[in-house]
């Protein structure tokens, strides 16, 4: 039993030395995380008066983030030569990701761990953004709804033939859609996530807000 527990803490440690700190450039994959912004603001933003939840912004799909992503597991807060992006740069992210804190807290967790210059990561989150159609029909949602989580990704799919369902996931939290992930290689092309990462939401009553 001594001998089991023992391995049990050794592979433990192992995991947590694993989880930051790692160097920057040393990933598999990215998951490009897409949240939907009311359900956000319902859940978080409402509470901090984040300006994404003001009335009248018509914020749908928003950029989380673009994670570097190993097959197992996920690198953070990495080791990098690479300055601090310009407050200028990370406001420039806004119209994406619903303001620039957003922006510069994943450069500072995720970003340092892409190898690249800051402007260099903004860079390449405006491309995988924009490299996904986000269905028009959900610009459209003025109610509150409650959904399968199965038909957000659904909508995508048939709206992005690229993609396969191997290939992308929906989250849920609080009984609400949470996120749309998507897996990507380095130069953004879709690829199957990995076995940790596919997640699916299975809930038949998933929560989506009006868009506000």
């Amino acid at each position: 039993m001594r001998l089991i527990l023992g391995f049990l803490a050794v592979v433990c440690l192992c995991s947590a030395a694993r989880a930051d700190g790692e160097k920057a450039g040393d990933f598999d994959y990215y998951v490009m995380s897409l949240g939907w912004s009311a359900n956000w603001c319902a859940l978080e933003g409402d509470a901090r008066r984040d300006p994404q939840c003001d009335a009248g912004r018509g914020l749908t799909w928003t950029l989380h983030g673009l994670w570097p992503q190993y097959e197992a597991g996920f690198p953070a807060y990495c080791r990098t030569t690479a300055t601090d992006p310009a407050r200028s740069a990370t406001a420039q992210m806004a119209d994406i990701m619903g303001g620039s804190g957003l922006a510069f807290y994943e450069w500072k967790k995720h970003g340092r761990c892409s190898g690249l210059s800051a402007e260099g990561y903004y860079a390449v989150m405006r491309k995988a953004y924009r490299s996904v159609t986000i269905p028009p029909l959900f610009a459209k949602i003025n109610k509150d709804l409650k959904v399968p989580a199965a038909v957000i990704e659904g909508a995508f799919l048939e709206r992005n033939p690229q993609l396969s369902r191997d290939q992308i996931t929906v989250t849920c939290k609080a009984g609400m859609i949470q996120e749309l992930r998507i897996c990507l290689t380095k130069d953004l092309t879709p690829r199957r996530c990995g076995r940790d990462t596919i997640r699916d939401c299975t809930l038949q009553d998933a929560e989506l807000d009006a868009v506000r």
